[in-house]
């Protein structure tokens, strides 16, 4: 069966964004601060990077979750703030399911094609099966995307990067009531001095 993984960047008071998000600052205020441990490394400003000043724990565990992945979903908020889309060659480079209330047509940027789905994260998730082989598929969020398919337990491995910073406010991932029969198995941890990476296994 299709590996199917999520992962998101989180403040230790438990946001996924900061407060007060806008077109300009989509992350929130502070929002970016999150994502600083992932910016900085060689794999992902270039994939094909096998070495350099950004190499280590942090760039192991991103390219473990990069490899295989044949899929990605996401909502269409953080396809909206990628920005036009993603720019001229997005970092996907696999077939993106954006899940969108709007019909609407393929898009196609460098070597990434984005799919819009309006029914939701059970079709999305039979959508990126077709498109995905043998590969991964990856929830790439935002928060409320990986949420709903928590909730509608269509997620089989959950990775949190707790990045040491305060927000204050913003988007939480788990936010309100929850199925009872979830549990999340945690596998592993890897900590760096900018982040630490923790592993769960969905249980359902």
């Amino acid at each position: 069966m299709t590996l199917v993984t999520a992962d998101l960047s989180i403040s230790l008071d438990g946001y996924v964004t900061g407060p007060r998000p806008s077109r300009a600052a989509p992350l929130g205020r502070g929002g970016e601060r999150l994502h600083e441990w992932v910016h900085r490394l060689d794999s992902w400003r270039d994939p094909s990077a096998a070495s350099g000043g950004g190499g280590g724990p942090d760039a192991d565990v991103l390219a473990e979750r990069a490899e295989g992945v044949g899929a990605v979903i996401m909502g269409g908020r953080m396809f909206a703030h990628g920005g036009a889309p993603w720019g001229e060659e997005p970092p996907f480079r696999v077939p993106v399911l954006v899940l969108d209330r709007t019909p609407r047509e393929p898009l196609r940027r460098g070597r990434t094609l984005f799919r819009f789905v309006t029914g939701g994260p059970a079709e999305a998730l039979a959508e990126a099966r077709r498109h995905s082989g043998d590969g991964k598929i990856a929830v790439a969020g935002g928060a409320l995307t990986v949420r709903r398919f928590l909730l509608a337990g269509l997620v089989d491995d959950l990775q949190l990067h707790l990045v040491p910073i305060l927000l204050g406010g913003g988007t939480r991932l788990f936010d309100g009531p929850v199925p009872e029969g979830i549990r999340l198995e945690q596998t592993r941890v890897i900590g760096s001095p900018t982040v630490t990476h923790l592993r769960y296994l969905v249980r359902r």
